[in-house]
This record gives structure tokens, C-alpha cells and sequence, in this order.
């Protein structure tokens, strides 16, 4: 035992510890294995998100760099001319299809140009915009050489049976031919005395109104007032005017009615559209409405443009405005002393008017309101009855 047991110390002892030690290094190591292949695998996955990440940064720098190119700015330019070339077009055929409306009110046939207008709305709805502004052009082409040939025309014959005066009549209506120069006109005209009668405007609105105005035809303002003879107002929009549509029947400049309601007052502080005021037996008209101010002694108010005549003295003699220039049915209001007048001048330009009221010696006179609009009422229609209106001139008597 003592033999066996001084082998082990002297033999086995060092075997065993030599094994017990490289037992413990291997674990050791083994332990360093695992740890090697979980950083590597750890690596691994970090590898493979990088290059994903790479690949998704190069995807991102692409789309930049596609974006870079294709310039959305300019895109967004282009669409906003697009837009701004749709409306000016929708304007233009707005602008047209009322211009077609006073041809058709001159005594034009329109069935041409209608048609076209309904070609433009049909390109319009289609999204096809080179055709639509192709036949705007057509159309406008159209519209103003038929606005040449209107022109040139001479003025619409005068029957035989209407005498030819200069001056104005003294009292009632009457169809007269003034000449001047080497063209005559036909006058449509309703003289009244101040004495006895009573200048008033009429109004179908109770105040001041700016869309969707009531209206009534002339005759029945006559009616409901008691005029004996009346004459269409101020510039208005029409509700068949298509740039009307928001303000349908409304009127913006001074006026103040039967009632003595002041219209549009708020507007009109510094407004320069000529005015006419009539109070008793005498009338005053006034270049600018600022000069006049609100008072409600007088019987009536009305301003519109242009001043035809002030103090015996032409006021227009013309204009860049072609609808001025046109030759329609002139409407207007006038006086001398204590005479009031309201008639119209038949296929005159406004500057035309201006000339013949002169030569006829009414003393002042505003145009008013033209085209389809024109009313000429006593007992009945002299001219029109035309559309209806938002006010009127009325005579009543005393």
C-alpha cells in the first residue's frame, strides 16, 4: 500500500494534473471557439444590415437624384400656367358669349357664332385647351368683323313720315329727324314742364342691393307709381351676362329714389360718373357725384356716365370704350330751365347722341343705360320694352 501509493504520487499525480490542465485549457479554449463564432455571426449579421443599408441609402440617393432631374418646381410651374391659361380662356369665351348677346341686340343673327360658343364649352369640358383657345380666336375674329360691318353701316333709314326738327318738342312725345351735317337720326323724345310735372325714380329694391336684385318691366313701374311717361335707369348687370352671375340685376353708382332712400351711397363718396338732380321746377347735373351730397329735399337723384351735354356745351366727344363707339339705341335724360326730357337717339355711338341733343338745344344730359335695356314708356312703348330693370326714370304729374 505504502509501495502503490508512492507510485501514484510519483507517476500518476503528475499524468493527472497534466490532464486535469489540459482538460481545463481545452474547455477554455473551447469556450474561446464559441465566443469567436458568435462575433463572428454577430459580424455576419452587421455585414448584411450594412449592405442593406447601403443598398437602401443608394435607392434613396437615386429617387433624390430622379427628383433632382425631373425638376418638380418647373412641373409645378407648368401646371400653374395650365391653370392660369384655363381661366383667361373661360374669360375670353365669357367676354365673347356677352358679346354676342349685344350683336344679337343691334338686330345681328347669331346662329354662327352661337355655335361656336358651344364649341368652346364642349373643348372646355374635355380638358382640350388648344382647341378651345383656337376657336375663341375664331369666334372673336367672327364677333369683330361683324362689329366692323355694323359700323359701317349708315344709319338705319328714317321713315317718310317723320318730320325733320331740330328742336325739342315743348310738351309730349315725339318721333323727329335731326340732321346733322350729312347724316340725319331718328329721336325718340318725351318733353315734360317742371311746373307741372315731377321727375321721380323708381327703384324695384328698398336699398341698396349688390346680387340677386329684384326687377320690374317699365310698365309696371309706371303703373304702380302713376307715371305718365318713364325711361330705363342706370347701368346695371344683367343676369344673362354670364360675369354677372354674382351680381345678378345689381347696380353700383348714386341714386336716390321716390322714397328718398340713397342707394349706394358708401361707394359713391368719391365717385367721378356724372349726376343728375331734380327739385320743383329745375334740374342741376353735376360732372362727379362727389360733388353732391346726400340731401333728401330734392325729388330725384341718378348719376351715369358719360356727361353728353353741360350748360349747352358737348361733353363727349368720344372714347376708348367700343361699346360707346357702337351705333345702338342711345337713352338719356335731360333738361333746359324747367323743361325735363327723356328719349332716345336711334343707331347713334354715345358720342353721336351727345352731338344731337346739343344741336336739338336741350341744355344738359347724361346717357343712361343702352342696348337691351332701352325703354321708351307713354301710355304704352315708344321703344322696347327691352329687359327688366332694377330702376327707372318716371314722369308723374303734380
Amino acid at each position: 500500500m505504502s509501495k502503490f501509493k508512492k507510485n501514484f504520487r510519483s507517476f500518476w499525480l503528475p499524468i493527472l494534473a497534466v490532464f486535469v490542465l489540459l482538460a481545463t485549457l481545452g474547455l477554455s479554449l473551447y469556450r474561446v471557439y464559441l465566443k469567436l463564432q458568435g462575433v463572428q455571426s454577430l459580424n455576419t449579421n452587421l455585414t448584411q444590415q450594412i449592405a442593406d443599408s447601403t443598398e437602401t441609402i443608394k435607392n434613396i440617393q437615386a429617387e433624390v437624384d430622379r427628383l433632382k432631374n425631373e425638376d418638380l418646381r418647373q412641373t409645378n410651374i407648368e401646371v400653374k400656367k395650365e391653370i392660369e391659361d384655363l381661366k383667361i380662356s373661360f374669360k375670353s369665351a365669357v367676354g365673347a358669349y356677352e358679346e354676342i348677346l349685344g350683336l344679337e341686340e343691334r338686330g345681328s343673327k347669331i346662329a354662327s357664332e352661337e355655335s361656336k360658343f358651344s364649341s368652346i364649352l364642349n373643348f372646355l369640358a374635355k380638358d382640350d385647351l388648344p382647341s378651345a383657345q383656337k376657336t375663341i380666336t375664331d369666334l372673336i375674329a367672327d364677333i369683330n368683323k361683324e362689329k366692323t360691318r355694323l359700323s359701317s353701316l349708315a344709319v338705319a333709314p328714317i321713315p317718310a313720315n317723320v318730320p325733320e326738327i331740330i328742336e325739342a318738342p315743348s310738351s309730349g312725345f315725339r318721333k323727329q329727324k335731326v340732321t346733322i351735317g350729312d347724316v340725319s337720326y331718328l329721336v325718340s323724345i318725351i318733353s315734360a314742364d317742371l311746373n307741372s310735372t315731377k321727375v321721380i325714380v323708381d327703384t324695384a329694391s328698398d336699398g341698396t342691393c349688390t346680387g340677386n336684385c329684384p326687377v320690374l318691366s317699365l310698365a309696371a313701374y309706371a303703373g304702380r307709381s302713376g307715371a305718365w311717361a318713364g325711361i330705363n335707369g342706370s347701368y346695371f348687370c344683367p343676369e344673362t351676362y354670364p360675369s354677372c352671375a354674382e351680381k345678378k340685376n345689381s347696380f353700383d353708382t348714386l341714386l336716390m329714389n321716390k322714397n328718398k332712400v340713397y342707394f349706394n351711397s358708401d361707394n359713391n363718396v368719391y365717385s367721378t360718373v356724372p349726376v343728375a338732380i331734380f327739385s320743383g321746377n329745375s334740374a342741376r347735373f353735376i360732372g362727379q357725384s362727389s360733388g353732391w351730397g346726400r340731401d333728401t329735399g330734392v325729388d330725384a337723384v341718378i348719376a351715369n356716365r358719360p356727361l353728353l351735354v353741360l350748360d349747352g356745351n358737348n361733353m363727349f366727344g368720344g372714347g376708348s370704350d367700343d361699346k360707346e363707339a357702337a351705333r345702338s339705341n342711345r337713352s338719356f335724360l335731360g333738361s333746359s330751365g324747367n323743361m325735363a326730357y327723356i328719349g332716345v337717339v336711334h343707331n347713334a355711338s354715345v358720342a353721336e347722341s351727345a352731338k344731337v341733343l346739343q344741336a336739338m338745344g336741350i341744355k344738359n344730359a347724361i346717357n343712361l343705360d343702352s342696348g337691351g335695356s332701352t325703354a321708351l314708356w307713354s301710355s304704352g312703348y315708344k321703344v322696347g320694352p327691352g329687359r327688366n330693370l332694377p330702376n327707372v326714370v318716371l314722369f308723374v304729374k303734380k
